[in-house]
């Protein structure tokens, strides 16, 4: 595969004032430093949830910061689609026939496919917080040129790292678009999606991208990775600015866990507070007990926390923060001798770092559950899995200590745009691909996530079918090496009839 580094702009300064893209510096391949800037966060527990397929109400979902900020994908991770969706459907397969192949479109000539992943990679929240689902998407596109490319053309990947500012965003979409040419973006990862308009304005396929902020419940041509049922015509973010939160998560404790009662923890910062506020509600609405627990920024106060859940007797522990107040929060618990049933957090935080995140305490560590719309990379019984699997370790073998379900996420994106372009044959445009992305069909990428479609649908109303898959950490799993360990039997199946609950992003 032939990579082209795009060009990475600066972070914001520590002002919160948005600094000029550098020109002129090639991206290197791999992770690189952490920019400076003013302090922001990723929360590690926070459900921005999946949003639903078929009728596709997103779940709760929040974007925290002291700047501009993020709290990664939801607690509620789920999908919500028709029995008649859980079906098998036979899979296109990549073709490798080169006759006749015309130059059909931008960034397609007879010979190559050029495509763009534009990644947050240096943002000031960290190298690795965003990276997932670049190294995913990679290693399938590697992994398909090795086997011969599409119909005789080799992909073409063109990368470009942001750093997490909104005019760093612009300035990558624009390079890629202007300058690169390129075909379509895939598996993107971006922290501010400033350039989404322009984006959408240029007609460019954008497949298979985290929704991270609400650009992709707002502008056509953007495809994320979980389906969208919004109108997405560039007027306003989901039905007339408004969102919905769906409870499939919270049930699935309840019944599983017999769970009754919930903490929830954030800090004293507006969008956290906010998010906080929404995990309290989708809760309430499951009929939970809930305890709420506010902490300084700079300054938290764990140990209070921990008497107040033991005094409460929580249950279950939510919260809307970053990693580093997730590992303390732990900390704090086991020290004080603190138990709950599950400290519940998202697909994002679904990977092998816990041993380190969580190193200085085994207990809240082990109670650690994730839920996702997608298989975990622990699956290799799944074979789309086993050849995630392979193709990482052959080309990124040096990844495997931060293996997440986020990198089979973007190679799940890969799957989609290469299903999509192969069903265009030799004649490959753009129209083409979007007629594969809006067909009524719910697409799965070959059983790895929950089906998933964009049929605009009317706001939502009622109740809503919504699926997940659930996993908890174990020492005792690989071995005594520990791991993650699926927790249902099959994530089609694992699913609820849930409330669907309004809110303004």
């Amino acid at each position: 595969m032939q990579l082209t580094a795009g060009l990475f702009p600066r972070a914001a300064d520590a002002s919160g004032r948005r600094r000029s893209a550098r020109t002129g510096r090639p991206e290197a391949a791999g992770p690189g430093p952490d920019r400076p800037g003013a302090a922001r966060w990723a929360g590690a527990a926070g459900p921005r949830a999946r949003r639903p397929r078929a009728r596709r109400p997103r779940a709760a979902r929040f974007a925290a910061g002291l700047l501009a900020a993020v709290l990664l994908l939801a607690t509620g991770c789920g999908t919500r689609l028709p029995d008649s969706a859980f079906t098998s459907r036979p899979a296109s397969g990549p073709g490798t026939s080169s006759g006749g192949n015309p130059a059909s479109d931008t960034g397609v000539t007879a010979s190559e496919i050029r495509i763009g992943i534009v990644t947050s990679l240096t943002s000031p929240v960290g190298s690795e917080v965003f990276s997932g689902p670049r190294y995913g998407a990679l290693a399938f596109v590697q992994s398909l040129n090795d086997r011969g490319g599409l119909h005789g053309r080799t992909v073409k990947v063109v990368i470009c790292d942001d750093g997490g500012s909104g005019i760093g965003n612009q300035d990558c979409v624009h390079r890629l678009i202007d300058q690169s040419h390129v075909f379509a973006f895939v598996s993107g990862s971006v922290l501010d999606y400033a350039g989404a308009p322009y984006v959408s304005e240029k007609g460019v396929p954008d497949v298979g991208g985290q929704p991270i902020g609400t650009a992709y419940d707002r502008w056509p041509h953007l495809y994320e990775i979980y389906g969208n049922s919004a109108p997405r015509d560039g007027n306003a973010v989901g039905w007339n600015g408004t969102l919905y939160q769906t409870t499939e998560v919270y049930r699935f404790f309840k019944e599983r866990l017999g769970a009754r009662s919930a903490a929830v923890v954030a800090y004293n910062q507006a969008d956290s507070a906010r998010y906080a506020a929404q995990l309290r509600d989708g809760l309430e609405a499951e009929g939970y007990k809930v305890l709420t627990q506010t902490v300084d920024f700079a300054l938290p106060n764990f140990q209070a926390v921990a008497a107040a859940v033991r005094a409460d007797g929580s249950q279950l522990l939510f919260d809307a923060m970053d990693t580093r107040g997730n590992a303390a929060l732990c900390r704090a618990l086991d020290d004080a001798g603190v138990r709950v049933e599950a400290k519940v957090t998202n697909v994002q935080n679904w990977s092998e770092t816990v041993r380190r995140d969580y190193q200085a305490s085994p207990t809240c560590r082990n109670v650690l559950w994730a839920t996702s719309s997608s298989l975990g990379y622990e699956a290799v019984d799944h074979p789309p899995v086993a050849q995630f699997r392979a193709a990482m370790a052959r080309y990124y073998p040096d990844r495997e200590p931060l293996l997440s379900a986020w990198e089979l996420e973007g190679w799940a994106g890969a799957q989609w745009l290469t299903d999509a372009m192969d069903s265009c044959g030799a004649d490959l445009t753009r129209a083409c691909v979007e007629r594969f992305m809006n067909r009524p069909e719910p697409y799965d990428a070959h059983g790895l996530i929950l089906p998933a479609s964009f049929v605009p649908q009317p706001p939502p109303s009622g109740p809503a079918r919504a699926c997940l898959n659930a996993a908890r950490w174990q020492d005792s799993a690989q071995g005594g090496r520990g791991g993650w360990v699926t927790q249902v039997a099959s994530m089609t199946s694992n699913c609820f009839e849930v409330p669907q609950l309004p809110y303004r992003p």
